[in-house]
């Protein structure tokens, strides 16, 4: 009952609420709770239907597929002791100690292209577009598409206009983390050739607290255009830290040791298409380069 209502009581019905105080909420009416009180759902877009079906409901049991999962996934522990018996990766430890080049990523076939996803600010609503698929000869990776930095009109949105291409997190038997060792290595190789864009190199490392889960290493990766090819060499030091596209004043160097993904997005503006194409991507010993670390490091403990 609101306070108007209850003013307007006669003074007799007040003197009978100070003996009984439950009164006043038996005229009230019950309060409507919102469903989203009650079980907090994630962000949905303005304009997109609410999805109400339970989570296990979307969960699909096939035994026969339970089966070659199981199958597979042995086959990949068999795998992983064995190279362990062999030496780190499954090389001899001679060989580990003396490469100087190793090349990660490199596409030739369509197969190759499954290890890595697509994302643009289509997500959000805006309207840039995105594709991948094989070159003219089937041997290098061939990324295009269009560009639009208009954002979308829901009323909450300011900013669109990106795409990137980000590879996926490697696993190991049984769905397990797999990371990148590129610990022996000082410089990212990459042979790309492009359309004069710049483009930003994304590299993830894994993390120990959830929230540095958005954590990114990040630098520039400037393309010349026209039909020859480029050869980039980008040392490890010259990465510095992102948190969601905000670099971070506390900066520490690139955990080489546990790299998880690796991503390139383009997001200068300018709206048109965009075509970058990757022959490979590698990593590489540089031993003219003996930087630690480019930027200013914050002491922890300071001397006195």
């Amino acid at each position: 009952m609101s306070l108007p209502k209850i003013s307007r009581v006669p003074a007799s019905r007040l003197l009978r609420a100070v003996h009984d105080p439950h009164w006043p909420l038996r005229s009230a009416t019950p309060l409507a709770v919102p469903k989203r009180a009650l079980i907090q759902s994630g962000y949905r877009r303005p304009g997109q239907p609410r999805e109400d079906k339970p989570p296990w409901q979307k969960i699909k049991f096939d035994f026969s597929k339970g089966l070659e999962g199981i199958t597979k996934h042995l086959k990949l522990l068999r795998q992983e002791f064995s190279n362990r018996l062999v030496g780190p990766e499954g090389k001899s430890i001679i060989e580990h100690m003396l490469e100087q080049n190793r090349v990660i990523w490199e596409f030739r076939g369509p197969d190759s292209l499954q290890e890595w996803t697509l994302s643009s600010d289509r997500e959000i609503g805006g309207q840039s577009e995105i594709h991948l698929k094989l070159g003219r000869n089937n041997d290098t990776c061939f990324l295009y598409g269009t560009l639009q930095s208009a954002p979308p009109r829901d009323g909450e949105t300011r900013y669109s206009g990106y795409c990137s291409m980000r590879s996926k997190q490697p696993l190991a038997s049984f769905d397990r983390k797999k990371h990148h060792d590129w610990s022996s290595f000082n410089t990212l190789h990459l042979r790309i050739r492009g359309d004069g864009r710049p483009w930003m190199v994304n590299i993830a490392a894994e993390t120990y607290f959830t929230h540095q889960k958005d954590d990114i290493y990040s630098y520039f990766l400037y393309t010349r255009g026209g039909p020859y090819w480029q050869d980039v060499k980008i040392p490890f030091s010259k990465f510095f830290l992102t948190h969601r596209g905000r670099i971070q004043d506390d900066q520490h160097p690139l955990w080489l040791d546990k790299v998880n993904t690796i991503g390139f997005t383009l997001g200068d503006k300018a709206d048109g298409p965009f075509q970058l194409e990757i022959d490979f991507i590698g990593v590489c010993k540089d031993y003219a380069h003996i930087e630690d670390f480019a930027y200013e490091v914050y002491k922890r403990n300071p001397e006195v």
